[in-house]
């Protein structure tokens, strides 16, 4: 039996941060940015661009180009992290800057290969509100808080990111309402945690989504993930608030496993039924919801019945999107001590839930195949094509140049697992 880990047996490493002006030596250069890692990070490196373009700089396509190279880094599983480090060394001879989760918790492992200038995030934050302005695009990415209310006993990033911060309703609808000016027509929320956005400052999630489903515009809001801990204070609430005309009826929910006893090792504070509880709200309101989850296969101490349990329940939701990771041992966690199973037994129970979600996927688009739904173009894929999203934030590829913001009717034709092909409706 693995013992019940707190956060506080395991301390936050310590960070190297930089001021607000640290920024001012890339000023009037040609900057490259790479980014990895969640959509979090990617709003980072929005708010990163704009920062460099206020200061003169110009957005190289290529480290080649230019004159300073920032890397944005991710540190989730360790793949990722020997990723990262194998690319920061062969970046090792640019003037190179790095940003992202790996500073806080792993510089000693990144100054082993280079010497990079480092960007805290609050570097980014403090000089974004300074400036105040929005990446353009089709798609806009809002932050709606740093860090989280974690307890997982597996989870790096929580160490790297530190406790929620959440950011004003004002600050938010504020970019929320320059995104859509700007031409978004998909606006993304993100967070370590969504759900737990306002838990440090008296306020919550469906009090916000109310206040930005009252933007106006030609758009959809597609809230990112919630961990189930803490949907359940607010459930009622919250699905009352995914009824708005601009949020999209969509959920990613992660659940980790289908057993009670790997989810209190995990520390993730719910348990198997309350997760089912909160599909089960939002199904009983939004017919045409998409759910999409995560799960971590072979954690230590998972059994073959837990295993099993995390089949059973995948297959008792039917989850449009299930986003399966294998088990990565990382530094400083309460974990980080444990017995793990080997590479063999986490790519085979890996490859299982991957046939058993393919599986899932083609009972789920079954019906919905032939159908006839909304849209909302929401990108550009290529010239003559377009990515649209349902109001169920279905995927629908319309081979036809529509302008991003296009709403009208499409019969879904084909199904290519994780999208359609749609025919529309003239």
């Amino acid at each position: 039996m693995i013992p019940r880990h707190t956060p506080d047996t395991c301390k936050r490493p310590k960070g190297l941060a930089s001021g607000p002006d640290e920024l001012d030596r890339l000023r009037s250069r040609r900057v490259f940015i790479e980014t990895y890692g969640c959509r979090y990070n990617f709003g980072d490196t929005a708010k990163l661009v704009e920062i460099l373009r206020d200061q003169g700089c110009t957005i190289a396509y290529c480290p080649e180009d230019a004159d300073a190279v920032i890397v944005n880094t991710c540190t989730v599983v360790g793949s990722t992290e020997r990723r990262m480090l194998r690319r920061l060394s062969a970046l090792r001879d640019h003037e190179l800057w790095v940003a992202g989760c790996m500073p806080a918790v792993q510089r000693d492992a990144i100054f082993t290969v280079c010497t990079p200038s480092i960007i805290s995030p609050e570097t980014i934050y403090e000089r974004y509100r300074q400036i105040g302005t929005v990446a353009p695009g089709s798609i806009g990415i809002v932050q709606l808080a740093h860090g989280c209310t974690g307890t997982c006993t597996y989870c790096l990033t929580r160490f790297a990111r530190g406790p929620i911060r959440s950011f004003s309703a004002e600050e938010i609808c504020g970019q929320v309402r320059a995104s859509v000016q700007a031409g978004a027509a998909e606006i993304q929320l993100t967070a370590q945690d969504v759900s737990a956005w306002g838990s440090d400052t008296g306020n919550s999630l469906p009090t916000l989504l109310a206040a930005i489903d009252a933007v106006p515009g030609r758009h959809r809001v597609r809230v990112g993930m919630m961990n189930p801990a803490t949907v359940l204070p607010v459930l009622d609430e919250l699905v009352d608030a995914f009824a708005g005309d601009h949020i999209f009826r969509f959920i990613h929910l992660p659940v980790q496993s289908g057993s009670d006893a790997v989810l209190g090792w995990m520390g993730r504070r719910y348990t198997v039924a309350e997760f089912e509880e909160i599909v089960a709200a939002f199904r009983k309101r939004f017919t045409d919801i998409t759910i999409a989850t995560d799960m971590i296969v072979g954690f230590p101490g998972e059994t073959e019945e837990d295993f099993s349990a995390s089949l059973a329940l995948l297959r008792r939701v039917q989850p449009g999107k299930v986003n399966v990771t294998r088990y990565s041992r990382r530094p400083f966690t309460p974990i980080a001590g444990e017995k793990d199973f080997p590479d063999s037994v986490k790519k085979n129970r890996s490859r299982h839930m991957e046939d058993c979600a393919g599986e899932i996927y083609a009972k789920v688009n079954a019906k919905y195949l032939g159908t006839e739904v909304p849209f909302l173009v929401t990108e550009t894929v290529r010239e003559g094509s377009v990515m649209a999203r349902s109001p169920g934030y279905l995927g629908i590829v319309i081979n036809e140049d529509l302008p991003v913001g296009s709403e009208g009717r499409v019969i879904l034709k084909k199904d290519r697992k994780y999208f359609f092909i749609g025919k529309r409706v003239a």
